[in-house]
């Protein structure tokens, strides 16, 4: 779809970019039983920025729990990197991002693709739940779980499809995921701009160290999102996200651009 109608039901969005910054490309990636919904007032905030912008919609997803089931991680991920491959192919630097789920695979995309950047919100690199340890065991003997609530949600509801129950095979390939995410990380080198939810009872602090710990790229930047929970992007602090990846966007563009042009002869 394009970035003029608000969609009825979850589905991919794109907007072509326009202007002095329709060079500049920003591939986005929702989260776990999530759509391009939780991330879509992030994405036209871009595209009326200028920017070209792409939001896949990951397979099992916008759906129901049962579609969830039938696939794994790989697909996941092979959805959000065609979409990052063809956006990249169109503009002149192209950026990943993503929320919860979405940042994992963005950081993935970052260490085996040659992105200008990378802004995540609230990446998930590990769970709350200890449980998770045996969950290929658990999968065997229960088929769903309820999936985690906040008590007092801020963030504006999405209607992505009926997810009122989460299969523990879909948890697992998450686990996977989030293994193979992080053993990539030290092969990011771009600039990674990373938002962090005071409150998040989903995505545990230990995400964020781990991040910390092993992320190859030197330059890090953590900003703290004090009144937002783990769906940062329709919550309280989502003008923060917005403005402040704006600017990392158009820093590392203009940083990339004139270090790669040619230097003039005397």
């Amino acid at each position: 779809m394009t970035g003029s109608s608000t969609p009825l039901a979850p589905a991919a969005f794109s907007y072509p970019g326009h202007g002095a910054n329709a060079g500049i490309g920003v591939a986005i990636c929702h989260g776990f039983t999530g759509s391009p919904l939780s991330v879509l007032p992030w994405a036209r905030h871009l595209a009326a920025r200028g920017f070209a912008v792409s939001v896949p919609l990951l397979p099992g997803h916008g759906t129901d729990w049962r579609d969830l089931a039938r696939h794994g991680w790989q697909d996941w991920y092979a959805c959000f990197e065609r979409a990052y491959l063809e956006l990249a192919a169109e503009t002149r630097d192209c950026y990943v991002a993503g929320l919860s789920m979405g940042g994992t695979i963005a950081l993935r995309a970052a260490a085996r693709h040659d992105v200008t950047g990378v802004s995540v919100v609230n990446p998930g690199l590990s769970f709350y739940d200890r449980r998770v340890r045996i969950i290929g065991l658990l999968k065997l003997f229960q088929r769903t779980t309820v999936p985690v609530q906040e008590e007092n949600p801020t963030a504006s509801p999405t209607d992505d499809g009926d997810y009122s129950l989460t299969p523990l095979a879909a948890v697992h390939q998450l686990r996977r995921l989030f293994t193979a995410a992080l053993r990539e990380l030290p092969a990011v080198q771009a600039p990674a701009l990373v938002f962090k939810s005071d409150t998040d009872v989903v995505v545990p602090p230990s995400s964020l160290e781990l991040l910390r710990k092993r992320l190859g790229s030197r330059e890090l930047e953590v900003v703290r999102l004090p009144g937002s929970g783990h769906v940062a992007t329709l919550d309280v602090d989502a003008p923060l996200i917005f403005e402040q990846s704006v600017r990392f966007f158009l820093q590392h563009a203009s940083s990339r651009s004139s270090s790669t042009a040619p230097s003039e002869t005397p």
